[in-house]
């Protein structure tokens, strides 16, 4: 498999999430009306159960892909998420669509894990990072066009056809893999399905310094953005009467994601993630304050919310790549392993995070950007205390190792 492709299915594995994710924003007042939902705030519920099944079954696939190989596990999990998927289309009542969709996250989990550890066999440092940020700009260009996607189908279909579009897509990228992804776990780096092993390895991952604290501030600022997925609609629908628009301008703060992965890609190598990262970390806390204090003075406008948001979610591609990467860079050796326990860890936590953020909605955006803050804040003392106080250097880690492995 060549480079480009190699990266175009990685980020293919990745878009399975977020088109989960994103697709659902416009249909969420039609399936809360259809299937009896209380109230708004209710609605939240069809993200949140989503991305607690996706955290959750993380930390097993792991284990599961050290020892039986990437590509079937992958393939299973990919299976998983096509048929809960299509159930959800079929729910009658609010309980089963939750249910659906938290299995439908158990799927795709494989994809998240699998993703991170198919590239972290075949790359490693800065090179690593640079190939999960040109995955980043296909995988990202999904938020920004599905939420359009999702209103598209609302205009020449019912709602449960959202939910019909991601068991196809899901079916797509099962053909593809099964023909052209080969297998990249290395024979001796097969690891026994024993209690002893799995253990020893989640201990080494949860107890090496620089791997646990970029976890935990990843973490942090994941929940500002899961806050913001689960009011998103709420917040421009009703708070900011953007209407119609919403979609569009959904597309373009998403867009400012797309664009700071593009530049990473670029400048990572050069100037190292720790610095890259450190001072998008910055740009992101100081676009956060401004939003906050803009927001509890009563000035917040759809053109304030969507300018900050912006510059918000350019610093936060940056951020979270780097910081991804940095965090799986002193575990190669047990890649499948780290990769579910960090995403374990990141998405349950960003998850219950968000819906906290998302939960405290008063019809204002004061409670969301007050999350921004003080989540951003929370990372950057996550990263402080790792780092010992030292930030904006390059790092010691070793010279990027191109193609180990996988020969892409």
């Amino acid at each position: 498999m060549g480079f480009g492709q190699f990266v175009a299915l990685i980020a293919a594995m990745m878009a399975t999430n977020a088109l989960a994710i994103d697709s659902m924003l416009p249909a969420m007042p039609q399936i809360g009306h259809a299937l009896g939902v209380a109230t708004d705030n209710e609605r939240q519920w069809i993200l949140t159960a989503y991305l607690l099944g996706f955290g959750a079954a993380q930390i097993v696939y792991g284990p599961l892909a050290d020892r039986y190989g990437r590509k079937p596990v992958l393939l299973v999990g990919l299976s998983l998420y096509v048929v809960f998927a299509a159930l959800c289309a079929f729910a009658t009542s609010f309980p089963m669509l939750l249910i659906a969709r938290a299995l439908c996250g158990v799927g795709a989990a494989a994809t998240r894990v699998l993703s991170v550890s198919i590239v972290r066999d075949c790359y490693s440092g800065r090179q690593m990072a640079r190939v999960m940020s040109l995955s980043f700009i296909v995988f990202l260009g999904v938020p920004i066009i599905a939420p359009s996607v999702g209103q598209a189908i609302l205009l020449v279909a019912p709602w449960p056809w959202v939910f019909g579009v991601l068991a196809i897509f899901g079916l797509a990228v099962i053909a593809w893999s099964w023909v052209k992804l080969p297998e990249t776990l290395h024979p001796e780096d097969r690891t026994p399905l024993e209690i002893g092993p799995v253990l020893a390895a989640f201990k080494v991952c949860l107890t090496n310094r620089i791997a646990v604290g970029y976890t935990l501030a990843a973490t942090l600022v994941l929940g500002g953005l899961f806050g913001f997925l689960n009011s998103a609609q709420q917040v421009f629908v009703d708070v900011l009467g953007a209407g119609k628009l919403f979609t569009l301008i959904f597309a373009a703060i998403a867009g400012g994601i797309a664009v700071s992965s593009l530049l990473n890609s670029h400048i990572v190598e050069r100037l190292g993630m720790r610095l890259v990262s450190h001072v998008s970390l910055m740009g992101y806390l100081g676009f956060a304050v401004v939003h906050a204090l803009v927001a509890v003075s009563g000035h917040e406008t759809l053109w304030t919310f969507s300018l900050l948001q912006a510059g918000m979610m350019f610093c936060f591609g940056m951020v979270m790549s780097n910081f991804g990467a940095i965090a799986m860079e002193p575990l190669g050796h047990l890649a499948g392993t780290a990769a579910s326990v960090q995403g374990f860890i990141t998405t349950i936590g960003g998850a219950l995070f968000g819906f906290w953020i998302g939960q405290l909605f008063d019809g204002t955006t004061v409670p969301l950007t007050l999350g921004f803050a003080g989540f951003g804040l929370a990372g950057l003392v996550a990263v402080l205390i790792t780092e010992r106080g030292r930030m904006f250097h390059a790092g010691s880690g070793a010279p990027a190792l191109e193609g180990v492995g996988g020969g892409h």
